[in-house]
C-alpha cells in the first residue's frame, strides 16, 4: 500500500474530512491540529489556536 492511498483509505479518513483537516491548517495561524486515532480510523480532529498578543 503506497503512501497516498492510506490518505483515501476508507478506514482512515474520508476525502470530506481531509478537506476538513487541510481547511483547518491552512487557517491556523499560530497552535497545532492532533488527529485522534482509534484502531487505525480518524476519529477526531482538534484545533489548539493560540493568539499572540504583541
Amino acid at each position: 500500500m503506497g503512501e497516498n492511498s492510506l490518505l483515501f483509505d476508507n478506514r482512515s479518513i474520508s476525502e470530506v474530512n481531509l478537506k476538513k483537516l487541510l481547511q483547518l491548517l491552512k487557517t491556523t495561524q499560530y497552535g497545532s491540529v492532533t488527529l485522534v486515532v482509534q484502531d487505525g480510523v480518524v476519529i477526531q480532529i482538534e484545533r489548539n489556536e493560540k493568539l499572540r498578543l504583541r
